[in-house]
């Protein structure tokens, strides 16, 4: 692995580039049980990065990680894990990398925010976070419970308005639905963000970036 690629802390891969954006792997720990994530299915790698984390990297090993912000195209809060659950300190960051000119600020996530923290966290993202990438999944309930196996009852919906609340604090909103699933039905999945009036992303299965 290449040093200008991966910043390791001890054992642990806490910044990693794929093509010209920034990765930042906030944690392990996330809401779903996707049957499509590697770690689910035996790996931790992603393009040979090892992304596990024993134990959740600061806000200071973060920033350190992120390197030059003006190297990048984006730097984006990801990883194996659901990033908002540490809402906080990538709030905190991004406010840090804001002030060092980072470019543009994106965030991967399944949208259970709302429901993880009992409020709109919607709000706290304005003028922290330029862009939201939302794990769409699935084109009905059925489906996305098949698939995503959440922890928090009612977790589709609450995606859902998450999305709905998003739009008015984030200036971009994408929603992603990976094709190759079982059961996904790809158009269906762009024409909810389609009457969510965001954009859809067509992911592949097996393509990561």
């Amino acid at each position: 692995m290449a040093a200008q690629e991966a910043s390791a802390l001890g054992e642990r891969v806490v910044g990693y580039t794929l093509r010209d954006s920034r990765y930042l792997n906030v944690t392990s720990r996330c809401t779903l049980r996707c049957t499509f994530c590697p770690k689910f299915n035996g790996s931790w790698t992603v393009q040979d990065f090892d992304l596990r984390l024993r134990s959740d990297p600061s806000a200071d090993e973060l920033i350190e990680a992120a390197g030059d912000v003006h190297a990048w195209r984006e730097i984006v809060f990801c990883g194996l894990g659901e990033p908002t659950l540490r809402l906080y300190t990538v709030l905190e960051v991004a406010a840090r990398l804001r002030k060092q000119g980072a470019p543009r600020l994106r965030l991967n996530t399944d949208g259970l925010a709302n429901l993880v923290y009992g409020r709109d966290v919607t709000p706290d993202f304005e003028g922290n976070i330029d862009a939201i990438s939302v794990s769409l999944n699935a084109q009905d309930e059925e489906t996305y419970n098949r698939l995503c196996r959440p922890s928090l009852p009612g977790s589709y919906q609450a995606m859902l308005d998450f999305i709905r609340h998003a739009r008015d604090y984030v200036p971009e909103v994408v929603v992603t639905a990976i094709d190759g699933l079982p059961g996904v039905d790809i158009e269906a999945c762009r024409e909810i963000a389609e009457r969510l009036g965001v954009r859809f992303r067509r992911r592949v299965l097996g393509v990561v970036g």
